[in-house]
C-alpha cells in the first residue's frame, strides 16, 4: 500500500478491537513468552500493532519490516509520538528480498499480509528464514468468504461507515484472502507442518505455533 490517500486512510482508521484482539490472542497461545526478547513484525504498515506489543510486553523490543515507505513513515510517527523508539525500529524491507536487522528473532509475527501476496510461499520462507529453531510463530489474516452474499453482509456489517477507499480495500482484501484449507497446504508444502490453523472469527483466520 504506497499510494498516499489510501496510506492515510489506513493509519487513521480505527482497528483498536481487532488489534487488540490480535494481542490478547498471543498472550492466549504463548503464556510462557520469556520476559525479554526481540519479535519481528512482517508488515508492520503504519505500527499500531507494534506499539501495542511493545506496551504490552515491556521487555522485548521489535523490528518491523514492510515495503511502503508512507506506511513507515507513519509508524515512526506513533512510535515517537508513544515514546518507544528505544524499543520499536521500522525498516523498508519487500520480502522475499532485503534484510531484518538480525538473523534470527525470538519471536516471528505478521498482521493481514498474507492475502496482500501474489505467492503466499514468500511469507513462509520468510517466517522460516527469520524465526530462530522451534521459535514461536503468530500471524493472523482475512479469510475468504464462503460466497458473494456473504461477502457483501461482511463489507457492510465492518465498513460500512468507511471512506470509500478502505471499504474497497476491505472488499478486495476478503476476495483476495485464503481459506483454513488452502493455508493448510500451504504450510505442509513449506515445511510447517507443526504450525496450527485456526478460525478465530466470521473474517479472520490464526496460524500459530
Amino acid at each position: 500500500m504506497t499510494d498516499t490517500a489510501q496510506v492515510e486512510a489506513y493509519a487513521q482508521a480505527d482497528f483498536t478491537e481487532p488489534h487488540q484482539r490480535f494481542i490478547e490472542l498471543l498472550r492466549e497461545r504463548f503464556p510462557g513468552l520469556p520476559r525479554q526478547g526481540t519479535a519481528l513484525d512482517l508488515g508492520c504498515g503504519p505500527g499500531d500493532i507494534a506499539c501495542r506489543f511493545a506496551m504490552a510486553f515491556r521487555g522485548w523490543c521489535v523490528h518491523g519490516l514492510d515495503g511502503s515507505t508512507p506506511m513507515l513513515e507513519r509508524g515512526r510517527q506513533l512510535v515517537a509520538a508513544a515514546a518507544l523508539e528505544a524499543r520499536i525500529g521500522f525498516y523498508s524491507c519487500r520480502l522475499p528480498e532485503g534484510e531484518a536487522p538480525l538473523l534470527a528473532y525470538d519471536l516471528v509475527y505478521s498482521n493481514s499480509v498474507l492475502h496482500h501476496l501474489n505467492e503466499p510461499a514468500v511469507l513462509w520462507q520468510s517466517v522460516k528464514r527469520w524465526s530462530r529453531q522451534k521459535g514461536p510463530v503468530f500471524v493472523v489474516d482475512l479469510r475468504r468468504p464462503d460466497n458473494s452474499l456473504h461477502l457483501q453482509q461482511l463489507v457492510e456489517q465492518y465498513s460500512r461507515d468507511d471512506p470509500d477507499v478502505l471499504r474497497n480495500d476491505f472488499r478486495n482484501s476478503l476476495q483476495a484472502a485464503y481459506r483454513p484449507d488452502e493455508v493448510r497446504q500451504q504450510l505442509d508444502r513449506a515445511g510447517l507442518e507443526r504450525l496450527a490453523v485456526e478460525t478465530i472469527s466470521d473474517r479472520h483466520l490464526l496460524v500459530w505455533g
